[in-house]
């Protein structure tokens, strides 16, 4: 039976702002991160909006997104869920994502 491993997220006291901002700057990284903001999806539901995007650079851009603390990254069962970490991002960086997102 394969275990799925947690993956290792920075605290959110340890969120750099650069770190964010670098993350939300590419745009298919922002694009997953709009698509989260509407709630948690699965990693094969992150990024149905470019089907053609290869595994292995969802992965990545996944990877970035949660090392700079933009998402979290936890097993559930046999697959994993992306969840965007705005609640623990607004209170580090009050508005940022509401501004970077347009969202009020």
């Amino acid at each position: 039976m394969t275990t799925i491993t947690r993956l290792p997220h920075p605290e959110v006291a340890d969120v750099a702002l650069t770190d964010v901002l670098f993350a939300l700057s590419d745009p298919a990284r922002l694009q997953i991160v709009r698509e989260l903001a509407a709630g948690p999806l699965t990693m094969a539901e992150c990024g149905v909006t470019n089907p053609d995007l290869p595994k292995s650079t969802k992965s990545h851009l996944m990877k970035v997104l949660r090392e700079a603390g933009v998402v979290r990254n936890e097993p559930d069962g046999r697959r994993r869920v992306v969840s965007l970490r705005r609640d623990e991002l607004d209170s580090r960086f009050p508005g940022l994502l509401d501004s970077v997102l347009g969202t009020d």
